[in-house]
């Protein structure tokens, strides 16, 4: 039987991510773990939890994401990298199932920003990218050289409204919605024709889950998978919600996350994904938009 550790659990991804593993395997197979309870550098205390509670599998998502890191980046650097390196030292030893998110940013100016493909070139420009890039090799040497069965995607941007916001280049999208239903206003940091790939929560913690219970054999790509949903800019988002809220205005004023997201493409070649395990979004940014409106004015 599963039992299943997650670290970072108190994030954006963990927050949804616990709820749908709890509600698939149930609320004992599943340990939501964060900073207060577990240190994911103590790599003791991360071996001890693991052998008490017999764990089979990591969600591990603990991380500085990429605003975050850019200012404490040495800090960012050894939570992200030593923190990973524990968990597959961990697997290694318990011969445990990791999940481990990557992110588009470990794309630099090199790429096709329209279709960026699955082996593009990752020349990051921030140190959450060279964080990603790093754990991806690592990833897939711990695979190769120990067996460790660890498995990864490249999210995008990830929209949702159940946890705030933690410190990432596209969380504009985010911040957007309850300024919109408070104040009908909102300042973004990005200019209004800056195009990302983006993501809903939804989609984003079903791709986890299914390519964790994806069959081992068809799986190709061990660093991590492009997966794709939607690419839009602000001013794109910016008439989505007028749609619903008409009243809502967007002003314009970047800062340095504007460099950041100009280094990374704004259209992913996800074909892998879909072909090895079955990956499939299921929303774009009209249905997006509906929801998280719907969702927040309840």
């Amino acid at each position: 039987m599963k039992k299943i550790l997650i670290t970072g659990a108190k994030g954006q991804i963990g927050t949804e991510l616990t709820v749908a593993l709890q509600e698939r395997y149930g609320a004992d197979q599943v340990i939501a773990t964060d900073i207060r309870e577990l240190d994911v550098l103590d790599k003791t205390a991360l071996m001890a939890l693991v052998q008490k509670e017999k764990i089979t599998e990591i969600y591990h998502l603990a991380a500085a994401l990429s605003a975050v890191a850019e200012k404490q980046p040495l800090r960012a650097w050894e939570l992200n990298m030593q923190g990973l390196l524990n968990v597959l030292d961990a697997a290694k030893i318990d011969n445990l199932k990791v999940f481990w998110p990557s992110s588009i940013a470990v794309f630099g100016d090199h790429v096709g920003k329209a279709v960026c493909s699955q082996h593009s070139v990752t020349q990051p420009k921030t140190v959450y990218g060279i964080s990603k890039a790093a754990g991806e090799n690592w990833c897939k040497y711990y695979f190769e050289q120990y067996g460790v069965d660890v498995r990864s995607v490249r999210y995008p941007g990830l929209i949702s409204y159940t946890a705030k916001a933690g410190g990432g280049t596209t969380d504009y999208a985010v911040e957007v919605f309850p300024a919109a239903i408070e104040k009908r206003a909102y300042t973004c940091y990005l200019k209004p024709h800056t195009p990302l790939p983006m993501m809903y929560m939804a989609d984003a913690v079903q791709a986890a889950i299914s390519l964790m219970e994806a069959p081992a054999d068809p799986l190709t790509i061990r660093t991590s998978y492009n997966i794709a949903a939607m690419s839009f800019n602000p001013s794109q988002l910016e008439k989505a919600i007028q749609a619903h809220l008409p009243a809502f205005k967007m002003a314009y004023r970047p800062d340095f996350r504007q460099v950041i997201a100009e280094s990374w493409p704004f259209g992913l070649d996800d074909r892998h994904a879909r072909h090895e395990w079955g990956w499939q979004p299921g929303y774009d940014l009209e249905k997006t938009v509906e929801e998280i409106i719907h969702q927040l004015s309840r």
